[in-house]
């Protein structure tokens, strides 16, 4: 039987064993077309929607599709593939990749803290870690941060283990964890953008936890690439990592920007949720990261939280997992120090 945590190591398989040498080359041919593979839309991967929309990638010479995987542990197999030049996703799954062969470094920081939430209804009193113990959490489906963050803050902040205090995740397909909360099968639920305004808006709900304000700030979700493709294709990775910290930079200066593009990529969520979200991204200081360069604490943090949630069973090195000469060349001429 495949557990959860052997999951994600099974999802990699296919893709592991297809040989490394010679991927990306000709996805780089003149152009520097780009396949960006995002874990799923949301929300917080709003550097990327602005690089794209105010033409910033194809001003550092790049022709770029952006894809979504459909999951967390879905764009690594794209990239080790070859399909794929450039993935967006939790770090551990960097990690998980290179301990089943492939050779992976995280180049730039797409989200720069837990831009979490978990939301319940006015009548629920549940704000602290502590009041989680015997609680039943909507999550999205394993493997998710929705259900890996909470875990974590339970056992480092709480000091506490889920399953010996009582706590039950009701794993959900993605929209449905607010009604759950509403109609009574769940206490609480971890979520993100747009589904905590969504949750406010529709069903009554207040965020009651910030997992920002537990955790800090740490390279919660990465870019990443291949050694192959950095190797062979340097002027696409520093193209791309210039991308981003101009669009960082353009959003710190005008939150607006994010409420424009944030309105383009998602058309069916409402204005208002939008607005209220744009508060709650820039107001948390770490969600949306002022440049892109990844520190080492940043990496051990969050290394810290890939073990504690179960993502990964043990951790590799910043000086192993991170290349962040690109993302350094890019804050200091397009970004923000």
């Amino acid at each position: 039987m495949i557990d959860r945590r052997n999951l994600l190591k099974y999802s990699l398989i296919g893709a592991a064993a297809a040989p490394f040498a010679g991927l990306g080359g000709p996805a780089f041919a003149a152009g520097r077309k780009v396949l960006v593979s995002e874990a799923i839309r949301l929300g917080m991967y709003a550097s990327l929607y602005v690089a794209a929309d105010k033409g910033l990638f194809a001003k550092h010479g790049l022709d770029t599709d952006l894809s979504t995987a459909g999951g967390i542990a879905l764009p690594v197999p794209i990239l080790l593939s070859g399909r794929g030049q450039i993935g967006v996703t939790s770090p551990g799954m960097s990690v998980n990749a290179t301990r089943e062969g492939g050779k992976i470094k995280n180049i730039a920081k797409i989200v720069g803290g837990v831009s979490m939430w978990g939301m319940t209804r006015p009548d629920t009193k549940i704000t602290t870690i502590d009041d989680l113990r015997g609680k039943t959490i909507a999550t999205l489906k394993f493997p998710s941060s929705t259900i890996q963050v909470p875990t974590y803050a339970m056992k480092t902040v709480g000091k506490f283990d889920p399953k010996e205090a009582g706590v039950t995740f009701l794993e959900l397909p993605p929209g449905a964890q607010a009604a759950a909360v509403k109609d009574g099968r769940a206490d609480i639920a971890t979520a993100f953008e747009w589904d905590i305004s969504i949750g406010a808006e529709q069903f009554g709900l207040v965020p009651s936890l910030s997992f920002a304000d537990l955790l800090g700030p740490l390279c919660f979700t990465t870019a990443m690439a291949t050694e192959d493709v950095i190797a062979s294709n340097p002027e696409a990775v520093q193209g791309f990592c210039n991308a981003i910290a101009e669009a960082q930079k353009m959003m710190h200066e005008n939150n607006a920007v994010f409420t424009e593009v944030a309105a383009k990529y998602f058309p069916k969520v409402a204005p208002s949720v939008v607005a209220n979200a744009t508060k709650n991204f820039f107001g948390s200081k770490t969600a949306i990261p002022k440049n892109p360069t990844i520190s080492a604490e940043e990496w051990d943090r969050a290394m810290l939280l890939e073990q504690g949630g179960g993502a990964v069973s043990t951790t590799l090195p910043y000086t192993q997992m991170v290349d962040n000469r690109f993302a350094e060349k890019a804050t200091k001429e397009f970004g923000l120090a």
